[in-house]
């Protein structure tokens, strides 16, 4: 079975973005090409990519612009592979995303995941959003947790975690621009 592993920044008081969605203190890969070879080996080891609605239109875009127009870009690498790569749009109110190689999915979240851990392939990264990745944490379907700690606190913001959840820590990499990259996977 393929494994579900979440990507995703977040704040040292545990919010992944502000109270309205800021993500301007997230870290680059620009900052740390150590940062930026962690993203580029977790594409290597997926084939499809999930993503809520309103963050695949962000990601979708900004990936394809590095990609298309920015080839001096020290992103321009990831850009390439997060072009390639199947994404999976997760929608409820539209049918079609603009982009290469994504597919926008209207049905049960619960189900179309557990087909997609159960196809043979590579494993599955999931970029968010807010809502989205908690809807997946509460039906028990992540299997790695891959998150970037950065150097910040928000006071305020949204959160992914909506009940208590043990985890096991089995990684921890910190990074010299100060992001500590944590990984988790469910406490048995």
């Amino acid at each position: 079975m393929r494994k579900l592993k979440l990507e995703m920044h977040m704040s040292i008081d545990g919010f992944v973005a502000g109270p309205k969605g800021q993500l301007d203190w997230v870290g680059t890969i620009a900052s740390d090409q150590a940062v930026g070879d962690f993203f580029s080996a977790m594409l290597d080891s997926s084939d499809t990519l999930i993503l809520g609605r309103k963050t695949a239109i962000e990601v979708v875009s900004t990936w394809e612009d590095i990609a298309d127009n920015k080839p001096d870009s020290p992103e321009y690498p990831v850009a390439k592979k997060i072009v390639k790569i199947s994404k999976i749009a997760f929608s409820k109110s539209q049918s079609a995303i603009s982009g290469r190689n994504v597919k926008v999915e209207n049905g049960d979240l619960v189900t179309t995941v557990q087909a997609l851990k159960n196809k043979p392939g590579k494993d599955i990264l999931v970029y968010g959003g807010v809502r989205f990745v908690s809807d997946l944490i509460s039906h028990n379907l992540i299997d790695e947790y891959h998150l970037l700690i950065n150097p910040v606190s928000l006071g305020d913001g949204l959160g992914i975690f909506k009940e208590k959840k043990s985890l096991e820590l089995i990684k921890s990499i910190p990074f010299k621009n100060g992001i500590v990259l944590n990984t988790y996977v469910n406490a048995s």
